[in-house]
């Protein structure tokens, strides 16, 4: 196939004169027309320091590409900012955000007859979404990460977004005082870049770059450094070997390279979310990888990295230590990895890694094999009565591997908010937060506002959560979420009762109401369905359309 392939069918058709006419009223001249067109899509916006920059980057994206004799063309779509709109009704467009910005890039990629796709992206649902339209095109594709936010830093002490969200839960509980407080909020995130720890923007940057789909260093150079400005002109260049080779994401994702980028968020600690957009991933392109993948994977892969939010270190210290690279060949080294795997560089996994710098002994971000935080993973796929589709916890061994305590229910998040502020959560209970689900919520929002209030008021070690919907990649805690089915389609979650007794056991996967089969029906039978909370717009669309959270809440197959 020609590099133009595409472009062609509007640039070289002599039935197209109007579509020439108008290219070159945008200063592309008739040489130009016989060029490959990149199509760069930039999630940049003013209003989230994740996106602030990346509209910037968008252009030494596209400055790579005419250096290589390609023709750039940058277009932006949406993004929601997780940070600000967490614990607020805006959390509710969060997920829905990930589908929107897949419609959008693959809308406009095919619309225009692009040849190739460079996404610039930053905040959580940017990078999936992007990576959801790169399969579903399967042009030739690079993805560059906006990188990692630099420390905040208050009496010594290094900051970052969820130090914010915690510090309130302290402030209710009256341990910090309201001038430390407003210092935490006015210092935690010092400019541009995605939030610091191993939360979910950091956690899909790495495993994307562990996929193979973006540049070497990607998801580990900090937001506002000279690497990351280089990385950006380099994937604008790089779009020439992948044009001429025709490498698409298909040749590049298969069923060995998400196992490499799942073993990557086991080890690094990752957020819960990368179970969620990685199965939708997959369903993306096709692959059949469900929840029991994920489990047989964490359970052959010890968690090594000591980064935040259950740990003390954040992403610009792995960048010290030699960035995602170090840590991929340390994995490959130790048989961790699929080294054969393709990448963007046109290089195997392994090739890419044989300059990759080593680990040094003497740090202690991530631990050896041979002394892991915990012998296996950190995420751990539940069921049991309470989830018989599935459900998933985040249990890093610090919070203990068993939970039993009478329920705490709660109908929203909002709810919940309020009974922890007002000290009706008490130790030893398991606060159920229902009805906040894919369909439910809509849009499956995220719950770090409670988990943090939890944390911040000292309940942290005494109380567990499970949910329908989701969690922050900066939650910490004894928390399960995504339990499927959700409340809001009749799933056991909805027949919960204040006093009944659950039980989480990380080691038998299992979440269990003490209830029987015969109340469970017989509360079933009492139940009535709620209604939707829309009726028109974006979430009751999404309502309507969405799967359930075991297959990846994806839109495009109803």
């Amino acid at each position: 196939m020609a590099l133009n392939g595409y472009s062609k069918a509007v640039t070289q058709d002599p039935t197209q004169p109007a579509a020439q006419a108008m290219l070159h009223a945008i200063g592309l001249t008739t040489e130009d027309f016989y060029k490959p067109f990149v199509g760069i899509a930039s999630t940049g916006y003013e209003g989230n320091p994740c996106n602030m920059h990346l509209n910037g980057l968008a252009e030494l994206a596209k400055e790579g590409t005419f250096s290589e004799d390609l023709v750039g063309l940058i277009f932006n779509t949406i993004g929601v900012s997780d940070g600000i709109s967490m614990g607020t009704p805006g959390m509710r467009y969060s997920l829905p955000s990930r589908d929107l910005i897949a419609d959008s890039m693959e809308t406009v990629v095919q619309a225009m007859s692009y040849d190739g796709l460079i996404t610039v992206v930053g905040c959580d649902k940017n990078m999936p979404g992007a990576l959801m339209a790169m399969i579903r095109l399967n042009r030739p594709s690079i993805l560059v990460y906006g990188g990692t936010i630099d420390s905040g830093s208050y009496q010594g002490k290094k900051l970052d977004v969820v130090s914010a969200f915690e510090a309130w839960g302290s402030k209710v509980a009256g341990t910090m005082s309201e001038t430390d407080y407003q210092a935490v909020v006015e210092k935690a995130c010092p400019g541009a870049g995605a939030c610091g720890g191993m939360y979910t923007a950091n956690t899909m940057a790495a495993a994307i770059e562990a996929l193979g789909i973006s540049l070497p260093f990607n998801a580990s150079n900090p937001a506002l450094s000279k690497d990351k400005q280089r990385e950006s002109v380099t994937a604008g260049k790089a779009m020439r070997l992948l044009l001429e080779k025709d490498i698409k994401p298909s040749d590049i994702i298969t069923r060995k390279s998400l196992e490499n980028a799942i073993r990557l968020v086991t080890v690094l600690g990752g957020s819960t979310n990368a179970v969620l957009h990685f199965l939708a991933i997959a369903r993306a392109a096709k692959i059949d990888f469900t929840l029991k993948d994920f489990q047989k994977i964490s359970d052959t892969t010890p968690f090594l990295a000591d980064l935040k939010p259950s740990g003390k270190y954040l992403m610009e210290d792995v960048h010290d230590i030699g960035g995602v690279p170090a840590v991929l060949r340390y994995l490959l080294e130790n048989g961790y990895l699929h080294g054969d795997c393709l990448t963007v560089t046109g290089k195997t996994v392994a090739e890419n890694l044989l300059e990759a710098p080593k680990l040094s002994e003497q740090q202690d971000i991530i631990r050896p094999i041979e002394s892991p935080i915990k012998p296996s993973g950190h995420l751990q796929m539940l069921f049991g009565n309470l989830a018989p589709a599935g459900s998933v916890a985040k249990i890093t061994g610090k919070e203990g591997l068993y939970f039993s305590g009478p329920a705490r229910v709660f109908n929203s998040e909002y709810e919940a908010n309020d009974g922890i502020r007002d000290g009706l959560v008490q130790a030893g209970e398991v606060v159920v937060i229902r009805y906040e689900g894919p369909k439910g919520g809509p849009g499956m929002p995220e719950m770090l506002k409670p988990t943090a209030a939890i944390m911040g008021s000292g309940l942290g070690n005494e109380v567990a959560l499970i949910t329908d919907g989701r969690f922050s990649g900066g939650t910490h805690g004894f928390v399960v979420g995504h339990i499927t089915p959700e409340a809001q389609v009749g799933g056991p979650i909805a027949y919960v009762e204040d006093g009944d007794i659950i039980t989480i056991d990380a080691e038998e996967n299992t979440i269990c109401v003490a209830l029987s089969e015969e109340i469970l029906q017989q509360r079933k039978a009492q139940w009535k369905q709620p209604p939707l909370k829309c009726e028109r717009g974006v979430l009751y669309k999404y309502a309507k359309t969405v799967s359930p959270a075991d297959t990846g809440c994806v839109t495009d197959e109803f």
